[in-house]
This record gives C-alpha cells, structure tokens and sequence, in this order.
C-alpha cells in the first residue's frame, strides 16, 4: 500500500489479486477447475486467441454452466461456459468505485487495467476484507477532527453572561461545558 497515508482514499491497486490466472478460450473447463485449483484462486481469466482477455469463468459458472447440466467438463471449451465481456476497472480507480460498480452490474470481480494490460483482479470480498480498517481510519479522523474544533472553539470568547458568577463579561470562553468569565477561569484553575 504504496503511500497510502498521503491519499484520502484506496485505490483498486492497493489490494488487486496479481498476477492473474488465464487461459485460452479453447482450454477445457475441467483444466480452468485444475488451474482454479492449483493457483487457490476462484476465478480464472480467458484468452482469446492473440491473447486479449474476453471473459472470466468463475467457479459458479463451472457448477451452474457444466456441473448442474450434467455435461463433461473435458468436452465443454471455456469459451462454451465464460462470462463475457470481462468488466474491468482502471488499477488507479477507488475502491468506492469499484464497489458501485460491481454493485451495479451485479457482478464479484472486476478485471484490473494498467496501461491497457490487464494486471490484477480484484473481487467484493477484498473490499470487504479491508472495510473494517477503512472504517476505523474514518472514525479515528472525524475524532481528530472533532478535537481540533474543540480546541479551537475553546479560544474562541464571547460576551455575555458568566455562567459561575453571573456578572456581564465580554470575555466569556467554554471550560468543560461552563461559559466563565475570565476571574471565574482563574478560580477554577487554582481549585484543580
């Protein structure tokens, strides 16, 4: 996560899955299972054949494409069961966006793109997988933020009355809830 403190947001590149399993649209869909298998990876990227990606076969697709028909997966070519077209994302694109995307397609994984060449994949679980953190760092900042109003608010004097004394004061400031006028603050400060 390459200067990740010096951005206000994560990129599709900070978590992507890379490198990318493929195979070419001719491959059996009982070798994409072996490769899905052998790479533990649950989607594998397909080729055609001058090696642009044109589709993606997920593990659903082989159990409802191949398994739930009852066809042989030796016989079924990747091209017969893939999703096309594979639905990329730019490697620079947020995480926000490539949730909603992913949201508005209905779809899990987008392919991810880099200068035209796909480098990466990345999936609704690795966005999930990250969320808690982000959802930390979000509330970790609204408190820091929070505070610095505080504390700037704290300077901040009015006129009005003092809430301790009750005299007229042009220099009333917030103590820990109280609106004291500036002898009032002295005689708190000395009682801590």
């Amino acid at each position: 996560m390459v200067a990740l403190e010096r951005r206000s947001e994560m990129l599709v590149k900070d978590i992507m899955s890379s490198p990318v399993v493929t195979a070419d649209d001719g491959t059996p869909a009982s070798e994409v299972a072996r490769l899905m298998e052998k790479h533990k990876v649950g989607c594998v990227i397909i080729n055609d054949k001058s090696g642009r990606p044109i589709g993606i076969i997920t593990e659903r697709d082989l159990v409802v494409r191949v398994v739930a028909k009852n066809l042989y997966p030796g016989e079924i070519k990747a091209e017969d069961i893939m999703s096309r077209p594979l639905v990329t994302i730019s490697s620079e694109e947020t995480l926000s966006n490539a949730a909603r995307e992913m949201s508005r397609l209905n779809i899990r994984r987008l392919g991810v793109m880099y200068k035209g060449k796909l480098v990466g994949i990345i999936s609704s679980r690795d966005i999930l997988a990250v969320t808690p953190e982000l959802i930390e760092i979000m509330q970790e900042k609204a408190r820091i933020e929070n505070q610095s109003i505080m504390e700037e608010h704290e300077g901040f004097s009015s006129a009005g009355y003092c809430d301790s004394c009750g005299e007229w004061s042009d220099d009333l400031r917030e103590i820990d809830g109280s609106f004291l006028c500036e002898e009032c603050r002295e005689m708190r400060k000395t009682e801590l």
